[in-house]
C-alpha cells in the first residue's frame, strides 16, 4: 500500500465521521472525496483540507497528528515503501505534560522506482 485517505463525512444531524484507508493507487474518487491524503512513496502530501478549507500541507506535522491515532498502519505504510524508521529519544516527551510519538525517517534508505 502506498497512499493513506482521511475522509470527512457529515451526517444528516450535523456529527462529522472520519474514515481512514489505503490503496494502492489514488483514484479520481478518491481525489474528490478525500480530505487527506499522503503519498508514502514520495513522502508528500497530495490533498489536505479541513471542512472545505485548504490546510498547509506540511508532511511532518500531519504525519504526526495522525500518527497518535493509526500508529501501526503509519509505520507499516513507511515500512512497505521502503523507508527506515528510526524512534525518537522518548525521554524527553516522557518528562513533558503532553508526550507526542515522534517517528524519524532515514532518508538514506532505498529509492523505491514508482
Amino acid at each position: 500500500m502506498r497512499y493513506l485517505i482521511i475522509t470527512y463525512k457529515t451526517g444528516a444531524k450535523g456529527q462529522i465521521s472520519e474514515e481512514m484507508t489505503v490503496s494502492k493507487k489514488l483514484r479520481v474518487n478518491d481525489i474528490q472525496t478525500g480530505s487527506v491524503i499522503l503519498d508514502f512513496g514520495k513522502l508528500d502530501v497530495v490533498k489536505a483540507s479541513m471542512g472545505g478549507k485548504v490546510v498547509p500541507k506540511e508532511w511532518e506535522r500531519i504525519v504526526s497528528y495522525y500518527y497518535e491515532h493509526y500508529a501501526a498502519t503509519i509505520e507499516r505504510l513507511f515500512l512497505e515503501n521502503g523507508w527506515e524508521l528510526k524512534k525518537a529519544d522518548t525521554e524527553t516527551a516522557e518528562n513533558s505534560e503532553e508526550s507526542t510519538a515522534v517517528v524519524e525517517v532515514n532518508d538514506e534508505a532505498e529509492t523505491q522506482s514508482a
